[in-house]
């Protein structure tokens, strides 16, 4: 194809930031290298790299067209791949996830699915933040609550439940609260929001939490109750193994807030790659009782 030919090359060289570098990926000769892009650059009549005896640099020009070029190789390759690869997870999986649901839980099933399909390799993003999948060319992203962004598959997959809980030697010192409303008084440890979520009567009840400690890491916060320092309102995934253990003691059950789902999302074009399918399916088999055991870290 007359139109693609070239383009694998720059690309190639551009990531490797060297002619040989990108021989290598490729498993050309330096040769057909230089003369693919030289070739290319008279096509498009502007120069894409800037070249030294050491190493080779992105134009302006360049730096714009690497950009289009990467996306339309990976999407080429995606469109091939549905077709060619008969189920078999294979190419690079880039995955985004919060930090801490991340780090525990989606990080360690990444990792179990790449050991298992030695042709794939693996990316995990973790970041506290709202991801752009199609932008920043990632294959899927776990989250929870809100979707808003239209453009994307949503599936899914587990849930997480918010538990309000202090020490048992908290308790010992401190009335049990029985109502949202008695909470008032009691030293809360506070985490990134400035309300806690619960459900009365049916219908949302808002709580402002006081307290000596605030810390926008979770596990900062468990720490600090934990530590005797209060009650706290935090995702099953951070306290589940200390009330299984009785270490915490969960309050205000008959207040819960309703379940938060999580979700694994993926831009639409992406959802039939096997690589993507497998491990959604795998999401879909192990997060929640994942979940449900807590972090061991925890």
């Amino acid at each position: 194809m007359a139109g693609w030919e070239g383009i694998d090359e720059f690309v190639a060289v551009a990531k490797a930031s060297s002619f040989v570098g990108g021989a290598r990926l490729l498993g050309k000769s330096n040769t057909h290298m230089s003369r693919a892009i030289a070739l290319l650059e008279a096509r498009l009549q502007s120069q894409l790299l800037y070249r030294t005896t050491r190493s080779v640099a992105l134009t302006d020009s360049g730096r714009v067209f690497f950009e289009q070029c990467e996306r339309l190789i990976r999407e080429r390759n995606e469109a091939i791949a549905v077709i060619s690869e008969q189920g078999e997870p294979q190419g690079e999986l880039k995955i985004a996830s919060t930090t801490m649901l991340g780090e525990h839980f989606v990080a360690p099933l990444a990792q179990r699915y790449a050991c298992e399909h030695p042709k794939l390799n693996v990316i995990v993003e973790l970041a506290n933040r709202q991801f752009d999948l199609v932008g920043e060319g990632f294959d899927l992203a776990v989250r929870a609550g809100h979707l808003p962004d239209s453009r994307l598959i949503a599936t899914r997959i587990a849930f997480r439940r918010l538990y309000t809980c202090a020490t048992p030697s908290y308790f010992a010192g401190n009335p049990i609260p029985r109502t949202v409303d008695e909470l008032e008084g009691h030293a809360c440890v506070v985490g990134t929001g400035y309300t806690w979520q619960f459900s009365e009567n049916g219908k949302e009840r808002l709580f402002r939490p006081k307290g000596r400690w605030r810390c926008n890491s979770g596990y900062a916060v468990l720490s600090a109750t934990l530590a005797d320092m209060g009650i706290c309102q935090l995702p099953d995934f951070y306290v589940q193994s200390h009330l299984n253990r009785g270490t915490l003691v969960p309050i205000l059950d008959d207040y819960a807030p309703p379940d938060e789902p999580v979700w694994v999302i993926y831009p639409q074009q992406r959802h039939l790659l096997p690589k993507v399918r497998g491990f959604v399916n795998l999401l879909k088999n192990q997060l929640q009782a994942n979940l449900d055991k807590g972090s061991p870290l925890f």
